[in-house]
């Protein structure tokens, strides 16, 4: 097996790692060139001869510029693992240019931030064929503890917009509920003990926790990754009524006009006063 991992950002560079650990051949890439074994600044090149090739980037326009790279080099029997969080509207056309090439397209959103990653922790939503599914999964179970085929090409980056969806509105709870227990005189040990106990208590407010108590920001899921992802999740919505999310959208959009787009979303927590 030959993996090319495209996009050696947090997650795809942990994913990376891992698969080079096991003593797989990995080629990787990455917009800004990095100092990482394996890497071929030709995204061409770094393709060819792969089997398996993930592409873990920032949104839709970075997955086309990446497309409209390595469709002239792609193969039969190659396969497309496209991991970077986008919405269904992008998944279909992305899968519709691959397959013209007679290569394969999976679409593999996943969740879990930086500590997942590192440690093979990841959960992948698996949206196409089984078969596909198949193709890629010498890959996949290496970096994941769970690997959920959702359905059809496109089901998978709905089912992620929705959890990203989640994760923000209980992020931002978790926030606002902290801060008024400060306005009140309450110590953030007091405050994390009472949850701890409480039905309230999530896995977000536990690998938050740390981050909040000490005001250490930096990313495992960035704010402006979060930023777009919810304004995916608005453009796919149509009329959909969403208010939570729509005025959660313009507390994001005041967080990236200060600045805190690169650091961890959780950071929000510090416009509350």
């Amino acid at each position: 097996m030959k993996v090319t991992m495209i996009g050696l950002g947090i997650i795809g560079a942990a994913w990376a790692k891992n698969l080079q650990e096991d003593g797989i051949e990995v080629k990787a890439w990455n917009r800004t060139p990095k100092d990482f074994p394996g890497f071929e600044p030709d995204l061409a090149k770094a393709t060819k001869g792969s089997d398996i090739i993930f592409i873990v980037v920032a949104d839709p326009p970075a997955v086309q510029q990446v497309l409209d790279v390595i469709l002239p080099v792609l193969k039969p029997g190659q396969i497309i693992v496209q991991s970077s969080t986008i919405s269904t509207k992008w998944t279909l056309d992305f899968a519709k240019q691959v397959k013209a090439t007679g290569a394969r397209y999976l679409e593999a959103p996943f969740t879990g931030s930086k500590p997942a990653a590192e440690q093979r922790k990841t959960v992948f939503y698996l949206g196409g064929e089984k078969s596909d599914i198949e193709a890629a999964n010498p890959a996949l179970e290496r970096l994941s503890v769970h690997r959920l085929h959702i359905g059809p090409t496109g089901t998978a980056s709905a089912l992620k917009l929705a959890m990203n969806m989640n994760i923000a509105m209980v992020m931002e709870g978790l926030n606002e509920s902290l801060s008024f227990a400060r306005k009140q005189g309450i110590s953030d040990d007091t405050y994390f003990e009472a949850l701890h106990l409480n039905a309230s208590r999530s896995g977000l407010s536990d690998l938050k926790e740390e981050k909040l108590k000490n005001n250490e920001f930096s990313p495992q899921f960035s704010l402006k990754h979060m930023d777009k992802d919810l304004r995916l999740a608005l453009e796919d919505a149509g009329d959909l009524r969403l208010p939570q999310l729509k005025e959660l959208k313009k507390i994001y959009d005041d967080g990236m006009s200060k600045g805190l787009g690169d650091k961890d979303f959780s950071v929000l927590s510090t416009l509350l006063g």
